[in-house]
């Protein structure tokens, strides 16, 4: 494995590359609270097949915030400087929650580039409700910290039988949200709060696989089944047994589905 800073103007980003090279090339982009180690779990089964990029988004893990205002847009263009700073033409490349959206975003944007989309646990648009709920978390951080908001995040990532019988997963999961700085959750949180890729779907050139945690009330089933519908090329799948953090809870089903659709 190869770890590294790639400096995109103005900030820099932590990314792994790891697998054997002239394979294909797949970027994973993690969720709003995390890293790049979210994707542990699919590391083993990615790197059978593919050369994987893995990176911190800006402003979590290794990656700093920047001083370029945070939007979709914005996190759309990161990954598109780690695609040229590493001489990437093409790439499968899968997301989770604030991941997924900025994968859609890329196959929205930038369709040259993308072979296939892997887009877990995330929505195409923010709705007002939704919108509300992000600013009652972003209020909260603000004055509070993110232990704030960790207890309710944390209810949202995982099942309660995973609570009960994974604590080290939760805990781990838990110490990222914690660490992540409140600057870069919450401009990241308002990138959220204009999202709006959901009527754009139709355009959307690449494959697509939408996969959702039956238990999920952030992405629920039934949005992203809707997603999949919009996309043409869009492929749907519900996996028991958990909720937001998909490739977390379940990971050989999230593992398999995958796969199969990479391979296809």
């Amino acid at each position: 494995m190869s770890k590294t800073l790639i400096d995109i103007g103005d900030t820099r980003l932590a990314c792994d590359l790891l697998g054997e090279a002239g394979r294909p090339w797949i970027v994973l982009s993690h969720s709003l609270g995390a890293n790049r180690s979210l994707w542990d779990a699919q590391i083993a089964a990615l790197t059978r097949t593919h050369r994987v990029l893995r990176y911190d988004t800006r402003g979590h893990g290794g990656s700093a915030l920047g001083s370029a205002p945070v939007t979709m847009a914005r996190l759309v263009a990161d990954i598109v400087a780690l695609l040229d700073r590493f001489e990437i033409a093409t790439a499968d490349v899968m997301g989770l929650s604030l991941g997924g959206m900025t994968a859609l975003g890329l196959g929205l944007d930038h369709p040259q580039r993308v072979r296939r989309i892997v887009c877990a646990a995330a929505r195409a648009d923010t709705a007002p409700p939704v919108a509300a709920a992000w600013t009652e978390r972003i209020a909260a951080v603000e004055a509070g910290g993110m232990g704030a908001a960790a207890e309710g995040t944390m209810e949202r990532w995982f099942t309660p039988p995973t609570h009960a019988q994974r604590p080290d997963v939760v805990a781990r999961a838990h110490a990222a949200f914690l660490a992540t700085p409140v600057a870069s959750y919450v401009a990241c949180a308002r990138a959220i709060q204009g999202l709006n890729y959901r009527s754009r779907l139709p355009s959307l050139a690449a494959p697509a696989m939408f996969i959702a945690g039956a238990a999920d009330v952030a992405a629920p089933p039934e949005a992203m089944r809707d997603m999949a519908r919009a996309a043409p090329g869009g492929l749907f799948e519900m996996i028991d047994g958990a909720a937001h953090l998909i490739n977390i809870e379940q990971s050989n089903a999230f593992d398999a589905i995958v796969s199969r659709f990479l391979l296809a």
